[in-house]
């Protein structure tokens, strides 16, 4: 346990001083809020967000944004060029385990995530009086649901790739798409059916309608947290069955 809080220590500081993304994860979500926000009416519900306030529903999208930039990026990425350096094959001759150096990278990640979550509702509040989640477990969940399932993804990405740069270049082919179908570009009730399904079957998709739901005080629907799930345990188990701890 000490291993694990100095290597999530070191992981901490070196996640602080990278620039792009700490751009990524708490200014952008914050700046996309702040930005939307100016727009006269967009503080009211709107029937092409099924109701939902217009700053809410951006919120919504920024922190989906923040998931998919740490997930399907970062982290195959970072755990790509540690097994390309040789960095998790040489803690593998040591008493501390590589898999003790992932797991503080993961939870250093994971709690950036929850962090700009938490800036970015808060922002939201006070600014444009946006209220908080009116379901609070529900959206505890489907976000705890949703990092699940993308983390998930982002190792199993991790775990096939040759190379780094073959692990950040499949996380962007996901990165976009997901992006697209979960409804960030546009909202997806403006989307044809068949594109509303398939974004369904996205894992950020179920993820941005869970907490969509969540936040405007209705229980997720039951599918939405099925498919997270489902793309956790698949993602997990093939990034377990597939990982190597050195570069081929």
């Amino acid at each position: 346990m000490a291993g694990f809080a100095s290597f999530a220590l070191v992981e901490t500081k070196l996640f602080l001083r990278e620039k792009i993304a700490m751009l990524a994860v708490f200014a952008l979500p914050i700046t996309l809020v702040v930005g939307f926000g100016q727009i006269p009416g967009f503080g009211t519900p709107s029937k092409s967000l099924s109701g939902q306030i217009g700053t809410e529903y951006i919120a919504s999208v920024g922190i989906a944004i923040v998931l998919a930039t740490l997930c399907l990026n970062a982290v195959p990425m970072a755990v790509g060029q540690y097994r390309e350096r040789g960095i998790l094959r040489r803690f593998a001759a040591t008493p501390v385990s590589p898999l003790t150096v992932l797991a503080a990278k993961l939870a250093v990640y994971a709690a950036s995530a929850v962090v700009s979550v938490a800036v970015v509702a808060a922002v939201a509040r006070v600014a444009y009086h946006v209220p908080l989640p009116r379901e609070p477990g529900w959206f505890a969940l489907s976000l705890l649901d949703g990092m699940a399932a993308l983390f998930a993804l982002g190792m199993l990405v991790a775990a096939v790739a040759p190379s780094a740069r073959a692990s950040a270049g499949i996380g962007f082919v996901l990165f976009f798409p997901n992006l697209f179908l979960a409804g960030v570009y546009f909202p997806t009730d403006q989307m044809s059916p068949a594109l509303q399904r398939a974004g369904n079957l996205t894992p950020l998709g179920s993820a941005l309608h869970a907490i969509r739901d969540s936040w405007m005080g209705y229980e997720p629907r039951t599918e939405y947290l099925v498919i997270m799930a489902i793309y956790a345990v698949v993602a997990a188990t093939g990034a377990a069955l597939f990982f190597r701890w050195e570069s081929s």
